[in-house]
This record gives C-alpha cells, sequence and structure tokens, in this order.
C-alpha cells in the first residue's frame, strides 16, 4: 500500500470528497491542516508551488485537487 498523505484545509469542499473517496475505498492517510499548520503550508506550497488545497501524494505522485481518476490511477484501483 502506498503511503498517502493529504494537505487540506477545514473549509474546503474538495478535501472533504478527497477524504470521503479514502474513507469509502478504506485507504489510509496523513491529514496536514494548512490553515492552522504555517510550517506544512510552507512545505506545501514549496513541494507543489500551489496555493490551493487539496495537494495530495500518493506514493511519489502528487495530485492537485481531486481528481478521482487520477487518484484511482495512483493507487492502483
Amino acid at each position: 500500500m502506498k503511503n498517502v498523505s493529504i494537505y487540506t484545509t477545514p473549509t474546503c469542499g474538495y478535501c472533504r470528497m478527497a477524504k470521503d473517496f479514502f474513507k469509502e475505498h478504506n485507504i489510509a492517510y496523513t491529514e496536514y491542516n494548512v490553515a492552522e499548520d504555517a510550517d506544512k503550508r510552507k512545505e506545501m506550497i514549496e513541494k507543489s508551488g500551489q496555493m490551493g488545497v487539496p495537494v495530495i501524494y500518493i506514493g511519489d505522485e502528487m495530485v492537485i485537487g481531486f481528481n478521482e481518476e487520477k487518484i484511482k490511477s495512483a493507487l492502483g484501483i
């Protein structure tokens, strides 16, 4: 199983959709709330060049936003 992490904010609808997707498919993930965690926010921007969330990492693959096809492909489901 690939390591999954997601950078989110509490008000982000696409973040919620991504987390619901992971829960539906029993995929464990680590969540970073970039609204509260300035270090993780800086890390996310440096890694992705993005200010928007969600930024999802599945193994070494980065997915910007909730792109279900890309997420499924990265997870091999």
